[in-house]
């Protein structure tokens, strides 16, 4: 008998368990209330890396003249054509899902689905119809949602989320971000590339204050955050923001996170932006979707619990991406790898998510990529650890093409050559990585890395620079 698996959501995890069940023989029913693609696509990795290139081709041409070629006349951001070169990808890539769906006769339901009874599924259609839905296996990836602070909830227009500011038909003249993080900071870099004045507000010591990211990295690229007009503010929060007569005046008080707060540090900051951008945090698609029906399981804020086979304590109930929340990994690639999982234990399978080779991939100005342990969470570990680094500078590669800021270091065990991470900040970083993530899949020592032949003149011989450095025989330096 054919098995009916039902998905709620077709962003980067749902769309992916939905192929791959149908693959397996299942039949596959997606219910999606929004647009394919889910966040990365419509909101996320997706608008806003289309932004990115765009403000780096405005830095390119404001170079132009370093590489021998005159600009006349003013270079600046057509905002409009921009926000309609990002719809027509976006468009694009939700017809290649659906079509997708279509190849793997995978029936595609658009509108609110929630859970009606055990093994049945309702759907409420744009025209107001109820369709119901029987299962056998049910998939939740509801995904995630902007996080707004209640001191200072959105309005869309002056106090805006990641959402909002990736719909902007002007660019703000100054913009206040709240938050540091990810998020944070690669819209810190669009917005001062496009022509803002950006200040960044972080409640940690540093930007990009996760425990993936290498402390250097930090340090290499708030160096050039400051190279680039950006301000950040850290160990301090934002306690309110207020609008009044077009701009938004903004109280940056102390940090609850301070390590060493010093006398200054309690005494409020004002300023006055054009727009406040909030990237704090996300909160999970879980409401109105009737898991109280089933009894999924979910923790204090709301994130589903599921195991490292992607299933919930209901069996034959899995969850996956972002509304599983921070206790796993909220990142495309993974809701897309966890997809993979849940489809195929939901049709027998006895598949387990590996969340320690998990590369991370932050597209600031320069770009930020990472993958394993860092220095500091090794030596936690008990390694006896070596850490080694190489400048992209010493690179022929990054001196032609002009970006010779960052670094690749490899975290590795001292004594058996292992690789234990690598952490690279720089010119094309989040493609560089890959090499670092296959290095520990496979389990890759240096001296494996470093026998590798890299094609000269390119970025990624900066992994054999450093291996080699790792092994005490550098070349360059």
């Amino acid at each position: 008998m054919t098995i009916k698996i039902t998905i709620i959501g077709a962003g980067s995890g749902g769309y992916v368990a939905a192929i791959r069940a149908a693959q397996l023989g299942a039949e596959v029913t997606v219910i999606e209330e929004d647009n394919a693609g889910g966040t990365c696509l419509n909101r996320g990795c997706i608008p806003s890396k289309i932004m990115k290139t765009t403000a780096e081709m405005v830095e390119s041409f404001l170079r132009a003249p370093e590489f021998g070629i005159v600009v006349d006349g003013n270079v600046h951001p057509d905002m409009e054509r921009l926000m309609a070169r990002k719809q027509k990808i976006i468009q694009n890539q939700i017809k290649g899902i659906l079509g997708l769906f279509d190849k793997h006769k995978i029936r595609y339901l658009k509108g609110h689905g929630y859970i009606k009874d055990n093994k049945l599924t309702a759907v409420k259609l744009a025209n107001g119809k109820t369709v119901e839905v029987l299962w056998d296996r049910l998939i939740l990836a509801t995904g995630s949602e902007p996080l707004d602070i209640p001191s200072f909830p959105f309005d869309g227009k002056m106090i805006i989320s990641s959402n909002d500011a990736l719909n902007l038909h002007e660019i703000p003249k100054s913009i206040l971000i709240v938050g540091g993080g990810v998020i944070g900071c690669e819209f810190a870099s669009i917005f001062a590339a496009l022509g803002s004045t950006v200040t960044v507000v972080e409640a940690m010591s540093r930007m990009l204050p996760l425990p993936s990211v290498d402390e250097d990295c930090s340090k290499t690229l708030q160096r050039e955050m400051k190279k680039r007009g950006i301000k950040f503010i850290v160990d301090r929060t934002v306690e309110k923001a207020e609008v009044e007569g077009g701009k938004v005046r903004v109280t940056i008080g102390p940090s609850p996170f301070s390590q060493k707060p010093k006398e200054k540090d309690f005494t409020p900051l004002t300023v006055e932006v054009d727009k406040v951008l909030v990237c704090t945090g996300r909160r999970p698609n879980t409401a109105d979707i009737g898991l109280e029906k089933l009894g999924v399981k979910m923790d204090d804020n709301g994130w589903i619990i599921a195991d490292e086979r992607m299933e919930t304590g209901v069996p034959g109930v899995y969850a996956i991406g972002d509304v599983l929340g921070p206790s796993k990994v909220m990142l495309a690639h993974v809701a897309s790898a966890e997809g993979l999982i849940a489809a195929e234990n939901a049709m027998g399978g006895n598949r387990t998510m590996n969340y320690e080779v998990v590369p991370g991939a932050i597209f600031t100005m320069p770009e930020v990529a990472n993958v394993g342990l860092t220095e500091a969470q090794a030596k936690e570990q008990g390694y006896n650890v070596r850490a080694d680094s190489t400048l992209f500078r010493t690179l022929g590669k990054a001196q032609v093409i002009g970006e010779i800021a960052g670094q690749a270091k490899i975290v590795s065990d001292a004594e058996s050559g292992k690789i234990l991470g690598v952490h690279i900040v720089g010119p094309h970083a989040t493609d560089l990585i890959a090499e670092g993530t296959l290095a520990m899949q496979t389990g890759c020592t240096v001296a494996e890395l470093a026998k590798t032949i890299h094609a000269h003149p390119t970025l990624p011989e900066i992994m054999l620079e450093t291996s080699l450095k790792a092994m005490d025989r550098p070349l360059h330096g």
